[in-house]
């Protein structure tokens, strides 16, 4: 794992603080949106698996006002991740070599893109089965990858937008969550449940296959974490999902619907 005398020293209630500003300005934030999501999916006249929950949407008709949008969105979706690793940051403090953030040489990015296609494989394939079990059983919605209309920004930006999630969701619900947490004192079975738990509620929003698929996924990703010290090969394996199910929907809709 991370080493202790890499982390800045805070005082715990001010560490407590942080932790709910940045949460509440990221992640936290979309876990609460989700839960009133699912409260109106779960009140609405029509089953669960007959709505649908679009990923990435176009913002206007027009094409280069439509790119700016989706530019600025990803933009500003990663200012929470600034913020965290500034945080984690002080004086010989490196927060992205503390978060295992980086690359440090050829065998170590090799290793990081090897193990995160290990990840993907894992919790792309019975993930995939399991998101057509819950439509299956009305537990979830169906869920649409990318409705955003067809330019020749398109593919690039569905690509960006996947890294963008992978970065915010592993940087601060893992990396910067875990160095927190395990600077409260918590267990690792705390730490466990409270980065899986996020990760599920801010996918609620989808139903309750993504909030217990993405728990699963949380937990596994928790494990490999805590074993290996690197948040970088979790967010290659997430890109690489994301990636998929973005650019794949996107070339292959006409088949799929």
């Amino acid at each position: 794992m991370s080493d202790p005398e890499l982390m800045p020293t805070l005082d715990r209630p001010r560490i407590r603080r942080e932790v709910w500003i940045v949460l509440g300005l990221s992640l936290g934030q979309s876990a609460l949106y989700s839960i009133v999501a699912i409260i109106g999916r779960l009140t609405a006249p029509t089953k669960l698996s007959s709505q649908t929950a679009t990923l990435n949407s176009s913002q206007s008709t027009q094409s280069l006002l439509d790119l700016t949008y989706q530019l600025m969105g990803i933009f500003f979706a990663l200012m929470p991740v600034l913020l965290a690793l500034y945080l984690l940051s002080g004086p010989g403090h490196s927060a992205m070599r503390l978060l295992g953030f980086d690359w440090r040489g050829r065998r170590t990015a090799g290793a990081d893109v090897l193990q995160g296609v290990v990840l993907a494989a894992l919790i792309g394939i019975p993930g995939l089965a399991f998101y057509y079990l819950a439509v299956a059983l009305n537990i979830n919605a169906t869920v649409v990858p990318t409705a955003l209309n067809t330019h020749w920004w398109t593919l690039p930006i569905l690509i960006l937008a996947a890294i963008q999630n992978a970065v915010l969701e592993e940087v601060v619900v893992v990396g910067y969550l875990f160095t927190r947490l395990r600077q409260l004192g918590a267990s690792r079975w705390a730490m466990y449940a409270a980065s899986s738990l996020l990760r599920g509620s801010y996918h609620l929003y989808q139903g309750f296959g993504g909030f217990l698929g993405n728990i699963v996924m949380g937990l596994v990703f928790c494990f490999w974490y805590e074993r290996r010290g690197r948040v970088m090969p979790l967010v290659v394996a997430h890109s690489i999902l994301d990636i998929a199910a973005f650019v794949g929907y996107a070339l292959f809709k006409d088949l799929l619907t």
